[in-house]
């Protein structure tokens, strides 16, 4: 409604200049003489010169006409005002009015009216110039006004509208569209903002299922392989000790489908760990011979030497630390081949469990790597596997407050986990009292 509102405005006064310049150049031309104030003029001269004794005053003449007048030799007589002409010559070329003066049937002099036209039409130019400037500066301010708001109105809207699809082409839909209430297209932009908000939900929604699949995905792939690699240790034992042919076989392809249901699990959790920032930890508080239960569980070639762990009363994620021990536990087997021994203290708001083994232990250049992703030990080319177990329990660790050490001994090789006490508080119990195994 603003916009034809204001072009009406503007056709209006475009009409209006028009008709005050036609009503301009038509007008009535003001320099018509007056035929009987010029008789009564002409008159009162006749009168005048036939009457010898009077003299001619300006008093005697009506007001309204300017006229001079003259003998016969340009004998200037009477002027109304300064300026007039006052010979024949200037008066004929000034268009000027010329009335003889008879008296005694003779021509005595002449009277000249003044010929105002030319003053008059100067003036009126310059009236209808003076219109005709001001009404097109009216309209060139009221143009350029109104291109600015045209501008402000209708093309800025346009222009933040495109700048806005790009960023949602390009995948920002955190930035919201800016709305003015007095936007024409207010509705519009609404509608677009609205659009890039579902969107976003939309983005997150799809982000957040993506992330849960992966977790899942990751989680269960890692904690199928302790099931999968007992089965595999189980038939391995199995296989040692039977003397049936027929079930050396039958252990041989139980033993070879656990490697190969690992090997695709471990490919899976792989692929998974590749595009996931972090495996969810929930941290809780238990009692430090939960350890000692998981400890138990995860020994499957039963090679753990009898242990001890301090009562103290720990922070951490139960399923998180089994995946801890079990990785560390299932390395030790496959690598070191010996026996495995715990020892376990507490030191200041920690405590501490080494999980030490005897075998080879690795090449001292290389400690600093094992808890990189994927990095295997020159020592462990013979076995198969990915470098992951020690780098998911170092993260695993360190997302419980807790760490990760490793380090060689003369005789082995040492996996060194902190586990963090509740408020450095814990079970002050007899060392006798402790969690043995």
């Amino acid at each position: 409604m603003k916009v034809k509102k204001i072009i009406g405005m503007m056709v209006i006064a475009y009409l209006l200049m028009i008709v005050i310049i036609f009503v301009m150049l038509r007008r009535t031309d003001q320099s018509q003489l007056d035929i009987v104030g010029v008789n009564d003029i002409v008159q009162i001269a006749t009168h005048i010169w036939i009457d010898e004794v009077a003299t001619f005053e300006i008093s005697k003449f009506p007001e309204g006409l300017d006229f001079t007048i003259i003998t016969n030799d340009e004998e200037v007589l009477l002027t109304t005002r300064d300026g007039l002409n006052t010979t024949i010559n200037t008066a004929i070329s000034n268009q000027d009015t010329l009335v003889n003066i008879i008296a005694h049937d003779q021509i005595v002099g002449k009277v000249i009216f003044y010929n105002n036209s030319p003053a008059l039409n100067i003036r009126g130019n310059i009236q209808i110039v003076a219109v005709v400037t001001l009404v097109l500066t009216l309209f060139t301010t009221g143009g350029i006004w109104y291109v600015l708001y045209l501008h402000k109105l209708v093309i800025k809207p346009f222009e933040e509208l495109e700048a806005f699809a790009k960023q949602v082409a390009l995948g920002n839909l955190n930035v919201p569209l800016a709305m003015d209430k007095h936007n024409l297209f207010g509705a519009f932009t609404e509608s677009f903002d609205l659009m890039r908000e579902e969107l976003h939900k939309a983005r997150e929604a799809e982000r957040e299922a993506n992330q849960s699949k992966k977790e899942l995905v990751a989680q269960l792939s890692h904690d199928i392989k302790t099931p999968v690699a007992s089965i595999k240790a189980v038939a391995e034992l199995m296989q040692l000790l039977t003397k049936d042919a027929t079930e050396k076989e039958r252990l041989d392809t139980i033993t070879m489908k656990a490697e190969q249901i690992n090997t695709l699990i471990t490919d899976m959790f792989h692929a998974t760990l590749e595009e996931l920032q972090a495996l969810p930890v929930t941290l809780e508080e238990f009692e430090s011979h939960k350890l000692a239960d998981i400890l138990r569980r995860v020994d499957y070639q039963q090679q753990l030497k009898e242990f001890f762990l301090p009562d103290a009363l720990i922070i951490g994620d139960l399923l998180r630390i089994e995946q801890v021990f079990d990785n560390i536990i299932t390395n030790a087997y496959k690598y070191a081949k010996t026996q495995l021994q715990i020892l376990a203290c507490l030191e200041d708001d920690h405590l501490v469990v080494e999980i030490l083994d005897f075998g080879a232990g690795v090449p001292e250049e290389e400690l600093p790597l094992l808890l990189q992703k994927f990095y295997r030990g020159s020592t462990s080319t013979m076995e198969i596997g990915y470098g992951l177990g020690l780098y998911i329990s170092n993260y695993l660790m360190t997302q419980m407050n807790g760490g990760l050490e490793v380090c060689n001994r003369p005789d082995g090789f040492t996996v060194r986990l902190k586990f963090s006490l509740v408020g450095q508080t814990f079970l002050k119990l007899n060392p006798r009292q402790g969690n043995e195994s």
